[in-house]
């Protein structure tokens, strides 16, 4: 899809990340929101509900529900249930450290639901780093009640300075789990922003990792590193920011923004408490300005038509810009602080 067709928005977006909750009982060193606690502004069950019937009547096809630890919720697997009943396909980032053979049983009856459990090295050591004391133990023992109950699952990593040695050992993990390995980027948003400088991968094993990309076709990313990929692997997935475009992001009290690594004051687009979705959709100017984003300074680079200045997530938290071109491009690399 061309970035000419991409600054008329589609009529509903493709997939909508939600994140369902702020309550979660780890406190990893990278957590995009910086979760824990909660909030009393949660949308309840009702609200909710009313929230997946307004997707579903645009025929959003797919909600990516995290958090926070969304299994925290009591009412979780009901608003599973709610969701599937409309339509709508949901995949759900879990930490693990919920998970029991009493619930991996209940969610194999869910046939319109994918998981991703989060796992952030192929050793307790490293993981534990990131995760927790103790997490790397009960997060295997997650992958074994999903692969023993036949719960489509992967392993989701966020690539960072300590794991990067071990992607092949991750992705012999997962395999070894019947999952596939997917690697997420560090954005430092949320508590990646106090843990950048310690965590985040630096410019040499970004450029070695794009090599390992190439060789792995089946490891998935999702749009995380279009601006590292190659032209080969381009083809099979999107090939530029899908903020505003082909998704947003919901917060856990109801607050909507461009997509969950920008869910910062200035991109609050509205609540859904007290303004129609659609609404937001199609008429919001910062969801027009996402749109029509256009990195002057990257028109004349090589790689413009694969990346299209990169993603202005990582723009906004290295140079608080979104008009600044995403500073861990290929060509951008080596000049990373």
């Amino acid at each position: 899809m061309s970035a000419k067709m991409m600054k008329t928005a589609l009529r509903a977006p493709v997939n909508v990340t939600w994140e369902i909750t702020l309550k979660c009982n780890l406190h990893c060193e990278h957590c995009l929101s910086a979760s824990g606690a909660g909030s009393p502004q949660e949308l309840s069950f009702e609200e909710c509900r009313r929230v997946i019937d307004r997707l579903a009547a645009m025929k959003v096809f797919q909600v990516n529900i995290g958090g926070g630890e969304p299994f925290i919720r009591d009412d979780f697997c009901d608003i599973l249930d709610y969701a599937h009943t409309k339509g709508v396909v949901t995949c759900v980032s879990t930490n693990g450290t919920l998970i029991n053979s009493q619930l991996a049983s209940r969610l194999a009856g869910l046939k319109m639901l994918y998981l991703q459990l989060s796992l952030d090295g192929a050793t307790a050591d490293v993981n534990d780093r990131i995760r927790g004391k103790g997490t790397y133990k009960k997060i295997l023992a997650a992958a074994d009640c999903f692969a023993s109950n036949r719960v489509a699952f992967s392993i989701n990593a966020v690539l960072t300075r300590l794991n990067y040695p071990q992607l092949d050992d991750l992705r012999n993990l997962a395999k070894g789990c019947g999952a596939e390995l997917r690697v997420s980027r560090f954005r430092p948003s949320g508590r990646g922003k106090d843990s950048r400088k310690d965590l985040a991968p630096n410019a040499e094993q970004l450029e070695e990792f794009a090599e390992w990309l190439a060789r792995h076709d089946l490891v998935r990313t999702g749009d995380s590193f279009f601006c590292l990929t190659s032209e080969s692997r381009r083809r099979k997935g999107l090939d530029m920011c899908g903020a505003a475009k082909m998704t947003c992001c919901i917060s856990p009290a109801g607050d909507v923004y461009p997509c969950a690594f920008l869910q910062e004051p200035p991109f609050l687009v509205g609540n859904v408490r007290n303004t129609d979705f659609k609404e937001m959709w199609n008429h919001s100017p910062i969801f027009e300005r996402l749109r029509n984003l256009d990195i002057a300074s990257c028109r004349a680079c090589s790689r413009f038509e694969v990346c299209r200045g990169g993603c202005p997530a990582m723009a906004f938290h290295t140079y608080n810009d979104i008009d600044m071109p995403d500073p861990e491009c290929l060509v951008n690399l080596r000049n990373v602080a």
